[in-house]
């Protein structure tokens, strides 16, 4: 896709509102990176369960994109309800509807979410296509082969 088919600066991306009752993804304010998408059903989630629900919309991305949803930080600091597959991704050929698995980290308290209400973030990102190369050996860097957690982040326990 070229920029010449950016409507004012914004990508423009086609949605198929499978429920006519629920909004469009919509940015809360200027300059958000996330658009809000909604429930399209009633969810109980009790302490530590899961559950997969749908927005009631499917989009078209261009080739060369993808949309990653993103948790609610409100859902999580006041409820502790997050995504299971932070973020999840939707791949520019996926049609289907984007479902959200919703997941209740509190320990002692259900969630009760509404339809209609705001689940998750959709963020639209420009994508790159790798190509994997294989070699015998990988080029030095400063870090290395230091594995996760090798930079520490904390003061050490001795």
């Amino acid at each position: 896709m070229s920029t010449s088919s950016l409507e004012g600066g914004r990508l423009p991306i086609t949605v198929r509102r499978l429920d006519p009752g629920l909004p469009l993804p919509e940015y809360a304010h200027p300059g958000d990176a996330g658009a809000d998408l909604y429930a399209a059903t009633d969810v109980h989630l009790e302490p530590g369960e899961r559950a997969t629900v749908p927005t009631g919309l499917a989009i078209a991305l261009p080739d060369g994109y993808a949309a990653f949803v993103h948790p609610r930080s409100g859902l999580a600091a006041r409820h502790g309800v997050t995504i299971v597959n932070a973020p999840g991704t939707v791949d520019a050929g996926y049609r289907g509807e984007i479902r959200v698995t919703l997941l209740n980290t509190d320990t002692g308290t259900p969630v009760k979410l509404a339809r209609g209400d705001r689940i998750a973030q959709l963020v639209i990102q420009r994508v790159e296509r790798a190509v994997f190369v294989e070699a015998d050996t990988l080029p030095d860097s400063v870090r290395g082969a230091g594995g996760f957690g090798s930079t520490g982040g904390h003061t050490a326990q001795r």
